[in-house]
């Protein structure tokens, strides 16, 4: 499932470092993400999900 997370990251051009790996299967994951190619379509089932919701609290 983190590698699909982090591929997704990739394909929506985030760049942000990953803090938090404590084990070896981590970073293999993290390696491994870079290989996945996301469709568009495949995009597109993992967001259809997502709903937006009203941000609570100060900004």
């Amino acid at each position: 499932m983190s590698q699909i997370a982090l591929a997704w990251h990739f394909k929506k051009g985030v760049t942000a470092p990953i803090v938090g790996g404590t084990k070896v299967s981590h970073l293999n994951d993290a390696i491994a993400s870079v290989d996945l190619d996301l469709k568009d379509d495949d995009v597109k089932y993992l967001e259809e999900p997502y709903r937006p919701h009203t941000i609570v609290g100060a900004l």
